[in-house]
């Protein structure tokens, strides 16, 4: 009989986590003849003047700046932006290397993302084909394939139903239903436990904290030199290590993953094993 490999997730944001900065300054803001600071400021000045989610405002500057700049924005252009993207040293190895990790120990390792960034350009990264789902801000396209509405929005709040679609293996966003209806704990094929969140600032911190309290570790990464962010969550009690954001097989964070699904693994043993002899005993009991 084929035995189910147990499962364990190292769940991402993506922007200043695993590339370097927000991935619309690479290519989509240049386009519009802007600068970072300008379409940032103007999205925030928008999202407190219409008192609206930062999200959505962000999203809408990008449809009206390209329509100022006369740039169609059609899903193919978003996708192409993908390959401006700069990461992290060691990014594009660490992924086949983790994965490599697990099999050695004998588990299944899934990957997903969970960002307030863009799907589209994450689609045309050198990196998309490693994740098992990819949960971000989307468009809605028009006949012309040019995008004209936000069709899934994801803020630093909203960002913890994604634990939940993993936790439960419900990753249709349409299906509601099995996400909200009752599945016991070890009916679950990710348990909370078996999760490693990595993210980098306070967009993360919903996330990182439901880990936590659900038996998984969390990870705050920084570029290097820029510490102070990370240890404010650390003091706070948000996560469980700040490392810089350096992927490399020589460095910590590449390191302190590979030790956490070392603990997580031989936890998820123990918790297996004491819940088969529970089983065992029941099944013994009189009836």
């Amino acid at each position: 009989m084929c035995v189910k490999k147990p499962v364990f997730a190292l769940l991402y944001d993506f922007d200043k986590t695993l590339c370097t900065k927000d991935m619309q300054e690479y290519s989509f803001i240049p386009d519009v003849n802007m600068t970072p600071q300008d379409f940032w400021n103007t999205a925030n000045t928008l999202a407190c003047k219409q008192k609206m989610d930062g999200i959505l405002a962000y999203m809408y500057v990008m449809l009206e700046q390209a329509h100022i700049a006369r740039k169609r924005i059609r899903r193919e252009d978003f996708v192409a932006m993908g390959e401006s993207l700069e990461f992290y040293p060691g990014v594009v190895e660490f992924f086949p290397r983790i994965n490599r990790f697990a099999e050695q120990h004998g588990v299944a390792l899934e990957h997903y993302i969970i960002s307030s960034g863009l799907r589209e350009i994450i689609e045309g990264s050198s990196i998309f084909s490693y994740f098992r789902e990819v949960f971000a801000c989307e468009f809605l396209y028009d006949e012309n394939e040019v995008a004209c509405w936000p069709k899934n929005v994801i803020n630093y709040t909203t960002k913890t139903q994604f634990l939940f679609r993993i936790n439960k293996g419900v990753l249709d966003l349409s299906n509601d239903r099995d996400l909200n209806r009752y599945t016991p704990e070890d009916q679950r094929p990710i348990p909370f436990r078996n999760m490693i969140y990595i993210g980098d600032g306070f967009t993360d911190v919903p996330c990182m904290k439901l880990v936590r309290v659900g038996g998984g570790a969390s990870i705050a990464v920084y570029p290097e030199g820029q510490r102070k962010n990370a240890e404010d969550l650390l003091r706070a009690g948000r996560v469980d290590f700040v490392l810089a954001a350096d992927y490399r097989p020589e460095r910590m964070l590449y390191q302190t993953v590979c030790a956490l699904l070392s603990k997580a693994i031989a936890v998820d043993a123990l918790h297996r094993q004491s819940a088969e002899q529970l089983a065992e005993l029941e099944r013994s009991m009189p009836v």
